[in-house]
Formats: structure tokens, C-alpha cells, sequence
């Protein structure tokens, strides 16, 4: 009877903690097998970059959705009149649009890619859209914070079936993988739970060794004398740097660039869900400048609502009804087009209250908002006619100076090889430091931008 051996350990290893990991240096006495190459958080010298995603679902009312000129005298349609404040800080972008959006049978959940640019499975017995834009970066850069990206929402997702597909294509902004989405935190007591603490929602009171201190007594078993010496001074070195880097915190004079925030300026919430959706909003948007601001994370979405959302505007003066069915297809009736605007009115001032928020945050010699990009898109253009050959796109924030604002760009005649929204989604990852070749249905980067 044969006996497989034992697989050789790594000479690269890690010791494993809850939600931890350490890298330890290299041991002679294990085997050059598998080397796992160390990648080691680079050291930032200012404010790193962060990308905030907010969306409304059901489109815009097209008459009042538009932007003309540039900077402070910029005009604005009136669907966007609370960002005239921040005329100078934003680019309004028309024109772009998923050709695999536009080609779905589906006029609600086949619009659903927004951020990936794949198709959306209209088989019902198969969940499948692209991995998004904001995964994909995680993947990669997500690593350097505690929550890898924060994926936020204000209704749960939904389980019923809408035109035979399954509603979690409607619940879901963001997708890990083309058949995955990610988790997303409707409760604000969970994220602000998430943010505090390791990212899993336990609190940081324990040292890192602490966290591997099982794993670490399995490997001094295994390895020789002198390895036993080199690991001893190793675990000496790191509780050596945890005691300056918590001197240094109290301090505050730690070296190079630091978060503005130390500890959560605000309370924790309460743990039931806000019952009234304007403030349920607001703290969302709070944790996600919260998680920006302490370098929790770097990379967030926000769903308004679902599509095809029955959310009641009633909180809204002069607004009655659920805005898919009622408010949306409005039949073009006068009364009920002015409460749609006011619909899109209020998913814009949400939007302005998070520009406004980071652009009062001081980093260095400029802005939080400076150190951003922060976009505001919808699914759809005109959600009374479910059209999707334009996409409501709003960008706000310099991008570390990669971004110039105070613009109008307008892509709607460039022609359809020059107007792919993954051709933005492209751009935005280059941004972010994270550079591919193609990206949905698109190989080149947004012209212009």
C-alpha cells in the first residue's frame, strides 16, 4: 500500500491568523518548493487615490438631464442643480454606453453590467454577468486596507423573479466573479462595525503575533536550530516595530502620509435599519467618507435602490407613489414627470452631499475630493422608455491630478467604437494603478478624459 508523502512546505512561508496573515523571512531548513513572491504594501508619499461608486436605479428624465459649458460658469439641467456648487470639481460625461447592455432582451436586469460591460445571462437557469470594475481592483489593490472595497446598499436584495430572471441581477452593483456578487452591507451598524475594527467586524485589540501565535508554535517544531534563532529575532524585530508604530500613534508622528482620522468621528450606529431612506442614505455615504478618511478602504460602492425599485418617495414634498411603476412610467402626465425630477433631484443631492462632505476634508495641500474619483451613473438613460444607448454619467474629484474637471464631454456622435463605457472603466483602472488590456467589450481607453 503506497503512502503519499507530505507536501513540502514553502521556504516563502506565511503564518495564519484570524483575518491575518505574516510573511516570514526565508528558512534554510525548508525545501525551495512553491515560492510565493513577497508583495509588500509600497509606501505612499501622499494621500492615496480612492474610487467611490453611487447608484440610482431607473434612469433620468432626458429633458433635465444635460450640462453646457465650463467651469464656475457651467450650466446645469435641472435634474443636477445641487451640483452647481461643484461645477469646477465635476466632469459631466454624455454619450457612453454597453453595446451588450443595449442588445438585451431584458429592458430592467439585461441593463444590469453597468460596471463589467459583459453580457447579463438571460438563461434563467444560469447567473452570470462580468466581474466588475471595482472587484477587479480589489483583487489587485485591496490588499493595502483592512476592507478590500466597501459594497454598500440601502434595500436588500431581492429573490423573486422579474421578466424570468432571477432579481439578484437588480439587487447587485457588484460582481467578485461573472457568476458571484459581492456582499452587500445594508445595515450601517455592520459597516461601521467592518471599519473600526479588521475588517471582518471584530475590534483590533490584539498584536499580530498574537493572531498566528498557534501557526508560529507548529513552526518552530519544523525547522532548524538556527532557523529556531532567525525566527526568534524576527518575532523580536516585528513586536519591537508594533511598540513604536503604537508610540508613533500616540504620538502622531508617524512618517510620510497619514489618514486625518485616527478613531470614528462619528457614533455607532444603531443596529436596526434606519427606517426613514433620506437617513439611511446619509449615513451611508458618512461611512463611506468614514472609511476613506481612516484608510479602511479604498475602493466603495452604493446602491441607492435596486432596480426596478419600489421605493416610496413620499419623504419628498409633492412626491407620491414607488418610483418604478409609478413615478418612472409616468405616461409623460405633467404631474407625475415633476415628481420623477424631483426623484432624480434627490439621488443627485446625495451625490453632492458626498462631494461636499470630501471636499471639506483637508489632506495636505489640498483635498480628500482631490485624492478621489467619485462617479454617479445610472443603468439606464430614460427609464420611462427602459433606453440604454446613453448612460447618466457623472464624475467628480481630480484623481490625484489625473483628472481634469470642470468639463462637458460628450461622446454621443464619436461614433460606437469611441463610446464604450468600459473604455471609462479602463481609464479609471489606470488611475488606480491598475492597468489591463481590454475590460468588457473594450481594448482602448476613454479619448478625452
Amino acid at each position: 500500500m503506497s503512502h503519499s508523502s507530505p507536501a513540502p512546505m514553502s521556504r516563502r512561508h506565511f503564518l495564519r491568523g484570524v483575518g491575518v496573515a505574516l510573511a516570514l523571512p526565508w528558512l534554510e531548513s525548508m525545501p525551495l518548493f512553491g515560492q510565493v513572491a513577497a508583495g509588500a504594501a509600497a509606501k505612499t508619499a501622499g494621500p492615496p487615490l480612492r474610487l467611490g461608486i453611487v447608484y440610482f436605479s431607473n434612469g433620468v428624465e432626458p429633458a433635465h438631464w444635460w450640462a453646457r459649458g465650463t467651469g464656475a460658469t457651467m450650466e446645469l439641467g435641472p435634474a443636477l442643480a445641487s451640483m452647481a456648487p461643484h461645477r469646477e470639481d465635476m466632469v459631466f460625461i454624455n454619450g457612453l454606453y454597453s453595446q451588450a447592455a443595449l442588445d438585451s432582451s431584458s429592458p430592467h436586469l439585461g441593463r444590469m453590467n453597468l460596471l463589467s460591460g459583459a453580457p447579463v445571462s438571460l438563461d434563467p437557469g444560469e447567473i452570470r454577468v462580468g466581474t466588475t470594475m471595482d472587484q477587479v481592483l480589489a483583487a489587485q489593490i485591496g490588499h493595502h486596507t483592512a476592507v478590500p472595497s466597501l459594497v454598500l446598499g440601502i434595500e436588500p436584495n431581492e429573490l423573486r423573479l422579474e421578466d424570468g430572471l432571477s432579481m439578484i441581477y437588480g439587487s447587485s452593483l457588484s460582481w467578485i466573479s461573472p457568476t458571484k456578487p459581492a456582499t452587500k452591507e445594508i445595515y450601517p451598524s455592520r459597516a461601521f462595525d467592518r471599519l473600526v475594527g479588521d475588517g471582518t467586524g471584530r475590534q483590533l485589540d490584539r498584536s499580530i503575533l498574537d493572531e498566528v501565535r498557534e501557526d508560529s508554535a507548529g513552526l518552530k517544531r519544523k525547522v532548524s536550530r538556527d532557523d529556531h534563532v532567525k525566527l526568534q529575532e524576527y518575532f523580536e524585530s516585528i513586536r519591537d516595530i508594533e511598540k513604536r508604530i503604537e508610540r508613533a500613534n500616540r504620538e502622531e508622528r508617524l512618517e510620510g502620509w497619514r489618514p486625518t482620522l485616527a478613531q470614528p468621528n462619528l457614533p455607532r450606529p444603531a443596529n436596526e435599519l434606519p427606517q426613514l431612506v433620506p437617513e439611511h442614505m446619509k449615513l451611508m455615504l458618512d461611512l463611506t467618507v468614514l472609511a476613506f478618511q481612516m484608510d479602511k478602504s479604498r475602493i466603495a460602492t452604493l446602491m441607492l435602490n435596486n432596480d426596478l425599485s419600489q421605493m416610496n418617495f413620499r419623504f419628498l414634498q409633492g412626491v407620491q407613489g414607488a418610483l418604478h411603476l409609478d413615478l418612472t412610467h409616468n405616461g409623460k402626465a405633467a404631474d407625475k414627470e415633476a415628481m420623477y425630477l424631483r426623484t432624480n433631484q434627490f439621488h443627485i443631492e446625495q451625490f453632492a452631499y458626498l462631494t461636499q462632505r470630501m471636499k471639506e476634508i483637508k489632506e495636505g495641500e489640498g483635498t480628500m475630493l482631490d485624492h478621489s474619483i467619485l462617479m454617479m451613473a445610472s443603468s439606464l438613460f430614460d427609464g420611462d422608455a427602459h433606453s440604454a444607448d446613453r448612460l447618466p454619467i457623472l464624475l467628480a474629484g481630480k484623481g490625484g491630478g489625473t483628472l481634469q474637471t470642470g468639463r462637458v464631454l460628450d461622446y454621443l456622435t464619436a461614433g460606437d467604437e469611441n463610446r464604450k463605457v468600459s473604455s471609462l472603466h479602463l481609464s479609471l483602472m489606470d488611475r488606480m494603478g491598475v492597468k489591463l488590456d481590454r475590460f468588457g467589450d473594450a481594448t482602448a481607453r476613454l479619448a478625452g478624459l
